[in-house]
């Protein structure tokens, strides 16, 4: 049974973690292998910045509901809870999504080496990664993003995280985007064999 306690226990851990696995822990060890900083947003005006921006803003907001589910129910309350979907086994789901979405960025992450990259470097030409779950999709850190946005609805349903889910998404589809016109000019034909093959997600 997922008790209360449980989800607001388990969130605010899994915020910390995913934060450390999916973010930071990959960050450092690409820097430390190849000395070049994987993460290329800036603060320009540019939609690839804006969007790095964004990304910023709605990882706060993840942690606003999740510090906002520890206080008394009247507080909770200001972020217009679905109590309808206040149900145990989509709880259940949502941990279920949560863990399997972090171990699915994690093997992505560890088969892109040291082309993982947060944003597009346009210092620095990276290797075409196809094998592994790269076979199965061309995105599949921001496929386990994107579950993982679900699954946390599903722990915590409230406006601000059906916000969140509903930013992300979109986000995350621009981004991709930006990223395939990216990869075309670094790339040219061999990327252009890949999208034949492969999905953009799944």
């Amino acid at each position: 049974m997922v008790t209360e306690a449980f989800i607001k226990v388990f969130s605010l851990t899994f915020f910390f973690l995913y934060l450390l696995i999916a973010f930071a822990w990959p960050t450092v060890r690409t820097y430390k292998s190849t000395g070049v900083n994987p993460v290329t947003f800036g603060t320009s005006d540019t939609a690839h910045d804006f969007i790095g921006r964004w990304f910023k803003i709605l990882i706060g907001l993840t942690l606003i509901s999740i510090i906002t589910s520890w206080f008394p129910d009247g507080a909770y309350q200001y972020l217009s809870p679905f109590t309808y979907l206040l149900i145990p086994v989509l709880h259940l789901v949502g941990v279920v999504l949560g863990v399997l979405s972090l171990v699915w960025i994690s093997i992505a992450q560890f088969q892109m080496g040291n082309s993982w990259r947060i944003g597009l470097d346009h210092q620095n030409k990276t290797q075409l990664i196809r094998h592994g779950l790269f076979g199965i999709s061309r995105n599949p850190v921001f496929l386990g993003m994107l579950v993982s946005l679900l699954g946390f609805f599903l722990l915590l349903p409230n406006a601000l995280t059906l916000l969140v889910l509903v930013c992300g998404y979109v986000l995350i589809q621009i981004q991709i985007r930006l990223e395939e016109d990216f990869l075309v000019k670094q790339h040219a034909d061999e990327y252009i064999a890949y999208c034949k093959k492969v999905k953009r997600l799944i």
